[in-house]
């Protein structure tokens, strides 16, 4: 007699289980105290199931070593100024290099301050005769920063959005691949993603004349930039051009938070709280220029130039600029999860209508469902009762996988639903292996006890090395893999897994009730 009761309650306590586990994946509607008992567990629909975006996106990281450049050149010109002062013209900033000429060059006394300047407080940039440069490590360090922030800063922006299983991973050196299953409005979430949203604040040059700049006589250390502004009734875009000066007195790094707040017009608009420094400065810059403009700017668009009438020292700002409240509210997300290190392009947008995923789940479903069907005839017909026993482990492990993905909160994806199918083959494929042993044993006489023992412990190492081997597989496809490859991957390997226990375990049992019920003297196999 062989003890099959802990067994049988093991068995039980998995098919309750994950019972309790699907339902809320099948029923979204299932109460709250449900959901609680299974941990909120519940599968998720994929990008190719339930429609969505899919988006391939390239960081200009060029962009980003050429603004940390800039900031730097700004740094170094202000410290050349301060110690020879009108000798400015002998630093330039050329083809991504400060260059360095005239009578600062010859000053052996100034060159050495300015060395030991760089040394000190740019140790990324390198000093090489007239040239000024980044260090390779250094280049390569901006670089992989800009694209690793840019990860981090879309990712905060994609939560916000309330998504459920979104996706974001770098690929390669420079691409970023984002997955937004479920997105309703495709151009707003797609705007709001590669939306750089660096904020700004400058200096209105008041003392130069627009119109000279706007004919080629920009002065330097000033840039020209415009206020584009949208009129919804004729439709038309006007630009105001703003002559600013190039040094960024704030940046949007200071931003603590940004909420939509209603002005007294009862128009929407972008409250700004400032951390602790940023109050500090913004409360220097707002008292060293009173009286005079103040340009904040969004990614190179003035969106409005206030005069500073008094100090600000409350660290607390408005941005206005006639904002629809669905604008108002795309702009605190942006200025809450930060400005994007550099710009990013679209290279590969893909859109899935969820028309187009209903049919991929019809169809993924129907092929699951005739494949069991197909599977568990055949192992009737062939196997007889012994093949009822086989389709219960295969029901069992189809039960058992989908409760495992619905506990991992997984995303089911098109080629997940192929993994599934393939784990219902691999499931009868373990029982044909341990039947056929068992038959071999019955064809030498053995009794059916003994066979039956015999035929699981001889293929037991045959099904174990078949499994491990695809398990390496699968492993191997989720870590090279990305997206859909992945979720075949996943799904694979829970199959495997779960395979392993219903084949020898699940049919096992079975077979020692019966036996030991009574006396075995024939077996429909």
């Amino acid at each position: 007699m062989k003890p099959v009761k802990t067994r049988v309650i093991l068995i039980a306590v998995f098919i309750l289980i994950s019972f309790f586990s699907i339902i809320p994946s099948i029923y979204p509607n299932t109460p709250g105290w449900w959901k609680a008992i299974t941990g909120n567990a519940e599968m998720h629909l994929g990008l190719d199931l339930q429609g969505g975006v899919y988006l391939v996106e390239r960081v200009e990281t060029g962009k980003a070593v050429k603004e940390k450049l800039y900031k730097d050149y700004s740094d170094i010109e202000s410290f050349v100024k301060a110690k020879k002062p009108g000798k400015t013209k002998d630093i330039t900033l050329k083809n991504g290099y400060i260059v360095l000429s005239g009578g600062l060059l010859k000053n052996k006394t100034s060159m050495a301050a300015l060395k030991t300047y760089i040394k000190n407080h740019h140790i990324s940039l390198k000093l090489s005769n007239d040239i000024i440069g980044f260090k390779p490590s250094a280049l390569s360090l901006y670089k992989k920063e800009a694209v690793e922030g840019a990860v981090e800063v879309m990712r905060n922006r994609i939560d916000q959005f309330g998504l459920v299983a979104p996706k974001i991973a770098r690929q390669g050196k420079n691409l970023i691949v984002v997955e937004l299953p479920g997105v309703k409005n495709v151009k707003q979430a797609i705007k709001l993603i590669g939306k750089t949203a660096r904020l700004t604040f400058k200096l209105v040059d008041d003392k130069h004349n627009i119109v000279n700049a706007l004919n080629g006589k920009i002065p330097k250390g000033d840039e020209i930039l415009y206020h584009i502004k949208y009129n919804k009734y004729t439709h038309k875009t006007t630009k105001i051009p703003y002559l600013l000066k190039k040094t960024v007195l704030l940046d949007g790094s200071a931003i603590s938070s940004a909420n939509v707040q209603m002005n007294q017009y009862n128009q929407p608009t972008v409250g700004v709280s400032l951390n602790s420094e940023g109050a500090k400065q913004f409360g220097k810059i707002t008292t060293k220029y009173t009286g005079k403009r103040l340009a904040i700017i969004l990614d190179r668009n003035v969106i409005s130039a206030p005069v500073i009438e008094e100090p600000i020292l409350g660290g607390n700002a408005s941005i206005s600029g006639h904002f629809t409240m669905a604008q108002a509210n795309n702009l605190a997300i942006a200025l809450r999860s930060g400005a994007l290190p550099a710009p990013v392009k679209i290279i590969q947008n893909n859109t899935v209508g969820p028309t187009l995923g209903a049919d991929s789940i019809h169809d993924g479903i129907l092929a699951a469902v005739v494949g069991t069907i197909l599977v568990i005839l055949f192992m009737v017909f062939y196997y007889k009762f012994s093949g009822l026993i086989a389709d219960f482990a295969l029901l069992e492990n189809v039960l058992f996988l989908m409760a495992a993905l619905s506990l991992f909160g997984a995303t089911l994806t098109l080629p997940g639903i192929a993994g599934i199918i393939l784990t219902i083959g691999m499931s009868v494929d373990s029982n044909v292996l341990i039947f056929e042993r068992i038959r071999e044993e019955l064809r030498e006489g053995k009794p059916i006890v003994i066979a039956i023992e015999n035929g699981y412990n001889k293929a037991f190492f045959t099904i174990l090395d078949s499994h491990v081997t695809a398990l390496i597989t699968a492993a191997v496809l989720f870590y090279f893999g990305s997206g859909p490859v992945k979720g075949f991957a996943v799904t694979l390997s829970l199959g495997i897994m779960i395979n392993l226990f219903t084949s020898l375990v699940g049919t096992k049992v079975i077979f020692d009730i019966i036996s030991n019920k009574k006396e075995l003297d024939k077996l429909s196999i």
